[in-house]
């Protein structure tokens, strides 16, 4: 049976009354804390890298039978329940026998709708549904600073908090990064139990960490299991450009603990639970979690400044695995695997100032070794634009080193506002690159185009339909998704064609 994968959410649809797990399932998680004050999360005001800091505490000797229960009791104390209510409009038909009750008309089912002043003809009346779904959040900060994943969030009209303790808040959401699956919410407390971030750089494989949550609405459930790989990319998160670097471990995590805590034995937060891989929808042997080197960059970045700051380095680039070499080796000239090859470096970018150059091979970034694409998008997703790293690369058999000011996604080193969204979530649609068949059939050099459309979003308030390919937006030339990172100024006008070759152009866009 072909596996799926699946990002776990519960749903309780109060017309139907059931639990169901959805989509790419999305994990729903409930609850994790670290009791001790000396090792609690704390809020700064001081500088954004202190807003979620936690201090270090002794480590003791692991034996051979390692003991879970402090960190499982403390746990489960910080990790909140987030139920997401969304209101709906369905239809409402009202009997023909005129008792106001809607349902089954068996005149008309036999005979069907009659008119005139006997006729049976049903009235259609709109009805304001509820529909609530259950997901997990870990507390960072005594005075209400929680995380959890983006899409247990995702659409909501209220978001309801319960705590350990049963205590009932409404929060509001901070912000959200569907880039990495987080999202930061607040609610009015305080003197609430925490859970401190511990280092997923240091994780081990084979380690044991704890998963903490609510499957299938059992709160506070507890499950352990070892770290069985670092660094998986999946290509599951919704978002165009997902960030992935996922921790692999066979903790058990069923629909329910989305947003729920992985943690060490000895209570630190090194993962939000978001993925698992099952052919079900349920747990079948693996699970998948955010680290914390990128949870608590996003988080302290929604906080400060409402926005993730993302660093880009401006380059393109593919894993030089042994298939890789077999396949393009010869023509690229490079017969030694690892490191990744610079496919393209773009216009402008941080990479293009330093001196970086296509064919170029990436290896090292800080001194840090780098074979995938999950090790380059973790370790940039540390960063912010303005940000200095160092990079070596092979070019033509010698080793260089680049000093490289990162910068944002329209190639400069300021800050991004709140307002500069991520134009992929705004214009609301799937994109994917257009194939040289076709750019040769429609004579364009290149483009990206729409597979799917969002309601609401951009292009599908300008009746652009699925198929039309954008070649320009604001008369700056698009050709890859990427692209669409350089755009940051109002959208004005976009260009493009349908593959049946009809020449389109949607002006004064609202932003």
């Amino acid at each position: 049976m072909r596996k799926r994968w699946i990002i776990l959410s519960v749903s309780l649809s109060v017309a139907a009354g059931s639990l169901a797990a959805y989509g790419v399932s999305r994990l729903v998680a409930t609850q994790v804390a670290a009791d001790a004050p000396e090792r609690a999360v704390t809020y700064a005001d001081d500088h954004a890298s202190t807003h979620f800091t936690s201090t270090e505490s002794a480590s003791t000797e692991r034996g051979l039978l390692p003991d879970f229960t402090t960190a499982a009791e403390q746990g489960v104390e910080a990790v909140v329940n987030i139920e997401n209510r969304q209101k709906y409009t369905v239809p409402q038909y009202v009997s023909p026998f005129g008792n106001g009750s809607g349902g089954f008309d068996p005149f008309e089912f036999f005979f069907g709708p009659q008119s005139g002043s006997g006729g049976r003809q049903q009235q259609s009346q709109p009805q304001q549904q509820e529909r609530r779904s259950g997901g997990s959040g870990v507390i960072l900060s005594a005075d209400g600073y929680i995380v959890s994943n983006n899409h247990v969030v995702e659409g909501a009209d209220e978001l309801i908090v319960t705590l350990h303790d049963g205590t009932i808040h409404k929060a509001t959401l901070v912000g959200t990064d569907p880039s990495t699956d987080i999202a930061l919410l607040k609610i009015d407390a305080k003197d609430l139990k925490t859970m401190p971030f511990g280092n997923s750089e240091e994780l081990r494989l084979g380690e044991w960490v704890l998963a903490i949550g609510n499957p299938y609405g059992l709160t506070s459930t507890v499950t352990a299991g070892i770290v069985s790989a670092k660094g998986r990319s999946l290509g599951v998160l919704p978002a165009q450009m997902g960030i992935e670097s996922f921790i692999q471990t066979d903790a058990a995590v069923n629909p329910g603990n989305s947003g729920g805590a992985l943690i060490t034995t000895d209570g630190k937060l090194i993962g939000i639970n978001t993925v698992i891989k099952s052919p079900t929808g349920a747990y079948t042997g693996y699970s998948f979690a955010v680290p914390s080197s990128i949870v608590r960059k996003v988080v302290t970045d929604l906080r400060e400044y409402g926005v993730v700051q993302r660093a880009m380095l401006g380059i393109s680039f593919q894993a030089v695995t042994p298939e890789w070499i077999e396949r393009f080796g010869e023509e690229k000239g490079i017969k030694e695997a690892g490191g990744m090859y610079i496919a393209e470096v773009s216009a402008d970018g941080a990479a293009e100032a330093a001196g970086i150059k296509p064919g170029d091979v990436l290896t090292h970034i800080n001194d840090k070794v780098m074979n995938s694409t999950a090790d380059v998008q973790e370790t940039i997703a540390k960063f912010r634009p303005n940000d200095k790293i160092r990079v070596t690369v092979r070019r033509n058999g010698a080793v260089k080193t680049f000093d490289i000011t990162l910068r944002n996604r329209a190639g400069k080193t300021e800050l991004v506002k709140k307002d500069d969204v991520n134009l992929v979530e705004e214009l609301g649609a799937t994109f994917r690159e257009v194939s040289d068949k076709l750019k040769k059939e429609l004579r364009i050099r290149g483009g990206i185009q729409v597979v799917d459309l969002k309601a609401g979003g951009l292009l599908a308030k300008s009746r652009v339909q699925r198929g039309f390919i954008i070649t320009s937006i604001n008369d700056l030339p698009i050709t890859t998704v990427s692209d669409l990172n350089r755009i940051t100024d109002k959208v004005q006008s976009i260009d493009g064609i349908y593959p049946d070759g009809r020449i389109v152009s949607y002006q004064t866009l609202g932003r």
